[in-house]
C-alpha cells in the first residue's frame, strides 16, 4: 500500500496545490502574442494530454475550447488538421500526418497517436470494459459484429447508417437509442478494431486502423498492462499537478483496483512522490518534478469538459466551487442554467457564466451571470467582459448581449458598456 499522508514527502496549503495544478493544465503560461500557429496548439495539447468531445453545440463544440482557454483565439482548422479531418483550406489531410484520433480515454477524447499502445489494453478487453449493451452484442449476435466489420473493411469510412439494422425507439431515460449495427460499431471501436476516420457534423465515420493511423504507431510494440498502466497514471500526474488516487486514475478512466495498485508500485518506485495537503482528508501524489508557482495571473473560460474542472469533486476540493453540469435537469430546477462555464481568474474560480451562442442573430448570450461570494465584482465584471468580447469575436459573433438573470449580471452589462 502507498505511505499515508503522515509519511508524505512534500506538505503543501490548498493554495500552492491549486497554484500547482492551475500551471501543470498550462493555464498559467501567458497566451501568445500575435498569431497562433501548431506549435502553440501542440504545446497547448501536451499540457492538458486529452481532450475529452462532447455533442452539446449550444455554445461551441467542447473540443476547441480548452485550446481557445490556453491560448486565446486560434484557427480552429489547425486542430482540425491535427486530427487529419481537414486541412485549413479545407482539403482531407493525409492520414500519415495525423497527430491525434480518437478512442476512449477520458470518455470519448482525441489523444495523441504516439499513445495509442498505452491504450490496447483496453481495447482487448473489450467484452469487461465496454459498456453492457454494447459488450451484450459481441456476445449475443457475434455474426453481427463480423458482417459489420466486413461491411467496414469493404467500404469504409462508414456511418452508422450504413449498417441494415432497425431502429428502435428510445426508452424513459436512456441518451440513445442505438440499434444492434451501431452497438457493434461501437464494439468493434471500443476494441480497436475500427477506428475514427473523422467526424461530419459531430457523427463519427468508421474506418480500418490500418486506413486511418500512421503504419509507424501500428507497429509500435505492445507493453505489458500494468506497464501502460503505470505510463498513463504518470502522464495524468503530470497534467494535475497535485491529485490524489481517484484523480490519476479517472484521468484515463482506470478500474479503481487497477488504479490504486499502479501508484502504489509508482510510489514504491520513486516515480511519483506522496503529498499532505491541508485541508484534504485523503493523501495526494505529485510527479517528481512538480512545480508550485508563487503566483498566477490566469484568465479563463472553462468549458464543463475540461480537464481543468472536469472531475467535480476535485474541482470543489481544490477551488471550494461547487459544479454540476445541468444540461439533464428539467429547466424549473436549474440553478445556474444549461451550459455553465466557470470563469477562472488568477487561482481562484470566481463566477460561472451559462453562455449561448446564437448563430441566427449573430450574438453570444449570456443567459445567466453569477459571482463567486466574497470577489471583487467590478473587478471580476470588466475582466469577465474582455473575455466574452475575446470569444464572441473567435466565434465570428457580432457582440455579446446580457440577460438579467444572476447576480453578476448588472456589473456585467455595465462593463460590457
Amino acid at each position: 500500500m502507498a505511505p499515508s499522508p503522515a509519511v508524505a514527502e512534500i506538505e503543501l496549503s490548498a493554495a500552492q496545490a491549486r497554484r500547482s495544478a492551475i500551471a501543470a493544465q498550462g493555464l498559467a503560461t501567458a497566451r501568445p502574442r500575435g498569431r497562433v500557429d501548431v506549435r502553440h496548439l501542440r504545446r497547448a495539447l501536451d499540457a492538458i494530454g486529452i481532450v475529452q468531445l462532447d455533442s452539446v453545440n449550444v455554445f461551441s463544440r467542447s473540443h476547441y475550447m480548452p485550446l481557445f482557454s490556453r491560448l486565446g483565439p486560434y484557427p480552429r482548422a489547425t486542430l482540425d488538421g491535427l486530427t487529419a479531418h481537414q486541412d485549413g483550406q479545407g482539403r482531407w489531410s493525409r492520414m500519415d500526418r495525423r497527430e491525434l484520433f480518437e478512442y476512449w480515454g477520458h470518455e470519448a477524447s482525441l489523444i495523441p497517436v504516439d499513445m495509442q499502445p498505452l491504450l490496447r489494453w483496453r481495447m482487448d478487453r473489450a467484452d469487461e470494459l465496454a459498456w453492457t449493451g454494447v459488450a451484450r452484442v459481441a456476445k449475443d449476435q457475434p455474426k453481427l459484429v463480423k458482417r459489420v466489420l466486413e461491411l467496414v473493411c469493404e467500404k469504409g469510412p462508414i456511418r452508422a447508417a450504413a449498417v441494415d439494422s432497425p431502429r428502435r425507439e428510445r426508452r424513459a431515460g436512456e441518451m440513445w437509442n442505438w440499434n444492434a449495427g451501431k452497438k457493434a460499431l461501437e464494439y468493434l471501436f471500443f476494441s480497436g478494431q475500427v477506428t475514427a476516420e473523422r467526424r461530419v457534423n459531430f457523427e463519427r465515420l468508421y474506418d480500418l486502423p490500418e486506413r486511418v493511423l500512421p503504419a509507424a504507431v501500428l507497429e509500435m510494440p505492445t507493453p505489458p498492462e500494468d506497464e501502460a498502466q503505470r505510463e498513463l497514471l504518470l502522464i495524468a500526474a503530470r497534467r494535475l499537478g497535485v491529485g490524489t488516487e481517484p484523480d490519476l486514475g479517472d484521468y484515463f478512466r482506470l478500474p479503481r483496483k487497477e488504479s490504486k495498485a499502479r501508484v502504489a508500485e509508482l510510489v514504491e518506485a520513486g516515480a511519483l512522490r506522496t503529498v499532505a495537503v491541508k485541508g484534504w482528508d485523503v493523501p495526494a501524489y505529485a510527479p517528481r518534478d512538480l512545480k508550485v508557482p508563487r503566483r498566477i495571473r490566469a484568465r479563463a473560460l472553462l468549458t464543463p469538459f475540461d480537464s481543468m474542472v472536469w472531475a467535480r469533486e476535485r474541482t470543489e476540493r481544490l477551488f471550494d466551487f461547487r459544479y454540476r453540469i445541468e444540461i439533464y435537469v428539467p429547466p424549473a430546477k436549474r440553478v445556474h442554467g444549461y451550459y455553465v462555464l466557470p470563469f477562472l481568474l488568477g487561482d481562484r474560480l470566481v463566477a460561472r457564466v451559462d453562455l449561448k451562442s446564437d448563430r441566427q442573430a449573430g450574438v453570444l448570450r449570456v443567459v445567466g451571470a453569477f459571482a463567486e461570494p466574497g470577489v471583487e465584482t467590478a473587478e471580476v465584471a470588466d475582466e469577465l467582459a474582455d473575455e466574452l468580447r475575446l470569444v464572441s469575436e473567435w466565434q465570428g459573433l457580432g457582440g455579446v448581449e446580457i440577460a438579467r438573470k444572476g447576480d453578476l449580471a448588472p456589473a456585467l452589462r455595465k462593463a460590457l458598456g
